[in-house]
């Protein structure tokens, strides 16, 4: 089984204003949304149209919380969240006006004993299951929280994913984890010098095998990206053609396609190919990839 895990879920409320958003003054929406995310969520929400089973893990609290669980599973995906005593899920206020706006609620507080919790959940995970992390570490929690869940998993046969920036992910190369997502600049702030070439980028995700990394996927943005594998072959991928109108969700969502991708085939260039389609299907749309979307990109790589 695959299970996410999202710390600091959120019910994003998306409002679109025909003209600038005014600072002081009564501003009227001629449209508004409510999508229910968080990093592994959104990975959660592509494995499911990619056919894959997954259970969304991490904390919720309040009306917001409950509100958030029954659209998700409205949505069909399975959950299995920590409810929170106190506090809200947060929600985030994301205002479209030519330029956008953001205010990001700051979520409820995690107690100790809700950590306990979610660990009690991830100690019954044993050989072949997959669990994914991702996204930032909320400032209730320690900053060492990744490792303490990795230390955890140590020898029970869990591949686990790990896609977070500097600290986060240099900190739990040390536990070996199965795969990790950098994108090309957060790797050349973790090895210290801008890297401009595939071969810059090759050695630096070399470097990170060394300290531990089983695969190391880089995403390049425009310019596709590139997969250091285990064995130590290397794939190169370029994107397909389209016009990008969304930012959020696709890295999670090549995350989800790579993971898909692997168990499927077992094929490190398949797993490639259909993270690279996840990603750029969310890219080229206003929410997360669809299946349909993926089917047909999938064509052009």
């Amino acid at each position: 089984m695959i299970y996410t895990v999202t710390f600091n879920p959120a019910i994003d409320y998306v409002v679109r204003l025909d003209t600038p958003l005014e600072v002081g003054e009564v501003n009227r929406a001629n449209g508004e949304d409510c999508v229910l995310g968080g990093k592994g969520i959104n990975v959660s929400g592509v494995l499911a149209q990619l056919g894959c089973e997954s259970v969304a893990l991490g904390f919720v609290a309040g009306e917001t919380g409950a509100w958030l669980e029954r659209g998700l599973a409205a949505q069909g995906l399975k959950t299995d969240f920590v409810h929170l005593e106190k506090g809200m899920t947060r929600i985030n206020v994301k205002i479209k006006a030519g330029q956008e706006t953001e205010l990001n609620g700051a979520g409820p507080d995690i107690p100790e004993s809700a950590m306990q919790q979610l660990e009690a959940q991830l100690d019954k995970l044993g050989e072949d299951d997959i669990l994914i992390l991702a996204g930032s570490i909320p400032k209730s929690l320690s900053q060492d929280t990744y490792e303490r869940l990795l230390a955890r998993l140590q020898g029970k046969g869990v591949r686990t994913v790990v896609d977070a920036t500097r600290d986060l992910l240099v900190n739990v190369l040390q536990y070996h984890p199965f795969l990790i997502k950098p994108n090309n600049h957060e790797l050349g702030e973790i090895v210290g010098r801008v890297l401009k070439t595939d071969e810059e980028i090759i050695a630096a995700a070399r470097n990170l095998q060394e300290r531990g990394a089983r695969n190391v996927l880089v995403s390049m943005a425009g310019d596709g990206a590139l997969l250091v594998d285990e064995s130590g072959e290397v794939h190169r991928i370029g994107c397909p053609k389209g016009k990008v109108v969304n930012s959020v969700g696709a890295g999670d969502s090549m995350v989800a396609g790579f993971v898909a991708g692997w168990l499927q085939t077992q094929s490190y260039s398949y797993a490639l190919r259909l993270g690279t389609a996840c990603g750029s299907a969310t890219a080229f749309s206003l929410g997360l990839a669809t299946k349909t979307k993926i089917d047909e990109l999938m064509k052009e790589i």
